[in-house]
């Protein structure tokens, strides 16, 4: 068992979470930038976490108060970007995953002309990228949609949106196509399930009669349709550049072997296999249109667009994987949190401080689960732990528990490899301490560099390297084969 020549190994982030500077050169305000930390919130609390209102969005936008408000600070990247790239290429990265935050380039998403000072910091970033010898991987949309399409339009539910979205990945090709091979399309696009506001800018109180859900399936053909012309136009502007999907992957074992928790854990993955289905195949599954017909929430399409989308299908498929959990009908069996989820706790296995359990294995039937149905190219893009971590009193950071957790998930995905699944490459969840996407904490932690900065903001910024950053260091190197 090895990795192949050339495989990618990474790291990933989102401009919500790093970049800070939320309203500098012409930035404008990003659905990110109204979401607050909420530290009277259980931190298990999932949904609590990620609820949003029309009333909360206004109230944040008039708060002059930025304390509570982490993701407009972030961790400064936008300042301090060639000093973390640089500890990037020290690990021996040969792929950064990042995002181009839509609000930055087109500050309300309906200009005409691009904001010219976002475009310079990009390029900026891209060229020191490719300096320093990292492949660039970028992320078209990453929950940072322009705050004012929500509030206009009700985000992705309407379809007005689709034109907007390919205005801005058109001057994104034009303008960093020459830096860029890899692209990906909409983060998570099953997320907006989950939470509809920061990946879809879906406000429920402007959903009307038809109801949140209504909007978040009719939220998903419009990226499905957006996701088919963008790459038409990618393949057109830059010929030889690649276009991915990006899921979650919710891998969800059956609780007990009874038929009915069987039946409830294949309803679930079919579920989560639906957003991939259609940008892999081109099409929608029979057995997800009869379902959303029964249920009345079929969505409107417009002549020309399900050919649209057979006709421009993606290049590789990639995913999350945290962690997996376990489905049941019984309505009395303890349900727990993981990305984005609610499931059924597995009694076998461990689980983090936040209640996300821990499940290596789990990433090997992932992977060998995607590449028998799709036949594609898979792309691990985010993978990893959060955690407390502790600053010694000579400076150092001990964390045996992350390079426990990578050397077991990376062993997965050898025997995947090794089984026959072709895969690219790989980039931790994340390489840098950020902000938190759920519960938009600095204190659960997942790089191999910290940050000094707290869940309030206070802090130096200062970088330093932790125990982990050697041993990755050490696996990049030997690609793979020491990983002691």
């Amino acid at each position: 068992m090895s990795f192949p020549k050339g495989f990618l190994w990474g790291g990933a982030v989102a401009a919500n979470q790093i970049e800070g500077a939320w309203n500098e050169d012409g930035k404008g305000w990003s659905v990110e930038d109204v979401v607050t930390f909420k530290p009277k919130v259980d931190v298990k609390d999932y949904k609590a976490n990620v609820h949003t209102s029309l009333e909360g969005v206004k109230a944040a936008m008039a708060d002059p108060d930025p304390t509570y408000y982490a993701k407009r600070r972030g961790i400064d990247f936008y300042h301090h970007y060639k000093e973390d790239l640089a500890l990037f290429a020290e690990m021996g990265f040969k792929v950064f995953r990042l995002s181009i935050a839509w609000s930055r380039l087109f500050p309300t998403g309906e200009e005409t002309e691009p904001n010219e000072k976002g475009i310079a910091f990009y390029e900026d970033v891209l060229r020191e990228m490719n300096r320093l010898g990292i492949e660039p991987l970028v992320t078209l949309s990453h929950y940072e949609m322009p705050l004012e399409l929500a509030l206009k339009y009700n985000g992705w539910a309407d379809r007005r949106v689709i034109g907007l979205f390919v205005r801005f990945c058109e001057v994104c090709f034009r303008r960093f196509g020459k830096y860029v091979k890899y692209w990906l399309n909409f983060n998570e696009i099953d997320s907006l399930i989950r939470h509809s506001f920061t990946t879809a800018g879906i406000i429920p109180e402007l959903c009307g009669e038809r109801g949140e859900l209504a909007c978040c399936y009719q939220a998903a053909h419009n990226q499905f349709v957006a996701g088919a012309m963008v790459t038409k136009l990618l393949r057109e502007l830059v010929p030889g550049a690649q276009m991915g999907l990006m899921l979650t992957k919710l891998t969800t074992y059956p609780h007990t072997c009874a038929p009915e928790d069987v039946a409830a854990t294949q309803k679930k993955n079919l579920e989560n296999f639906f957003y991939a289905d259609v940008q892999v195949f081109g099409e929608y599954p029979r057995l997800i249109l009869r379902d959303l017909e029964k249920r009345g929430l079929t969505p409107e399409m417009e002549p020309g667009d399900l050919e649209l989308i057979r006709a421009h299908t993606v290049d590789f498929v990639s995913f999350s994987y945290y962690n997996s959990s376990t489905e049941s009908v019984d309505p009395n069996v303890e349900r727990v949190p993981g990305n984005t989820i609610l499931g059924v706790k597995n009694p076998y296995l461990p689980s983090s401080e936040w209640g996300w359990q821990i499940d290596p294995v789990g990433l090997r039937i992932s992977l060998i689960e995607l590449y028998d149905r799709y036949r594609k190219p898979l792309f691990v893009v985010e993978n990893g732990l959060g955690m407390r971590d502790t600053v010694e009193p000579d400076g150092s950071i001990h964390d045996p528990y992350r390079v426990d957790y990578f050397r077991a998930h990376f062993r997965e995905m050898e025997k995947a490899i090794d089984a026959g699944v072709e895969l690219m490459g790989y980039t931790s969840w994340a390489p840098i301490d950020l902000v938190s996407a759920n519960t938009n904490q600095m204190s659960k932690r997942y790089g191999f560099i910290y940050v000094d900065q707290d869940d309030l903001g206070q802090g130096t910024l200062e970088r330093r390297r932790k125990d982990s950053f050697y041993w990755y260091q050490k696996v990049i190197a030997t690609n793979g084969e020491n990983m002691d």
